[in-house]
């Protein structure tokens, strides 16, 4: 049996490489992916990093974006990269589009950084633990304007990347996230 070939087209860029046009479909695609929950702060915070998307012969149907964030842990500073901004055009799931954009990624962030991150939704943590991503076992936080806040909610939800042929920092100590404004994580 022979697999039909396949039509959609798999791209990277760095964001500053996009046209306003590609940005706007990205953001209109990634708004009907969650349902219209995704705002600007949510934009912003998928912006200045490598994007990896998937046309068809409807136009986007996957998108995901990796960008730098800091991450403090036992009194080191870990270049860290952060996944964001991961959807699925409704009619697309579950074809392993959304894997593709994740091998994209992935590669960015083992040749990049020294580990990986994210928060995942509920509908989206299978896909990162399938893919070697584990939840994060200690506690997590920010270190905002006036010092370390901690973050309770964000503890069932926080993935790590190992680096690749390392290990995952300790989780008795805490991992502590830049600050940004909206959703810390």
């Amino acid at each position: 049996m022979t697999e039909a070939p396949r039509t959609e087209l798999l791209r990277t860029a760095h964001t500053f490489e996009l046209t306003p046009a590609a940005l706007r479909e990205i953001r209109a695609l990634l708004i009907a992916a969650f349902e219209g929950d995704f705002g600007d702060q949510d934009w912003d915070h998928g912006l200045g990093g490598v994007h990896a998307f998937i046309r068809d012969t409807r136009g986007l149907a996957a998108h995901g974006s990796v960008i730098q964030r800091r991450v403090l842990h036992r009194g080191r500073s870990y270049r860290v990269g952060y996944i964001e901004a991961v959807g699925v055009r409704a009619d697309r799931r579950r074809q392993g589009l959304g894997g593709r954009v994740m091998d994209a990624l992935e590669q960015v962030i083992d040749g990049a950084y020294e580990l990986g991150a994210l928060s995942a939704s509920d509908d989206g943590a299978a896909l990162y633990t399938a893919r070697g991503w584990q939840l994060w076992p200690g506690r997590i936080a920010a270190l905002g304007p006036d010092g370390i806040v901690p973050l309770p909610d964000e503890e069932d939800s926080t993935y790590v990347r190992p680096p690749t042929g390392g290990a995952l920092p300790d989780p008795a100590s805490e991992l502590i996230f830049d600050w940004r404004d909206g959703d810390l994580l």
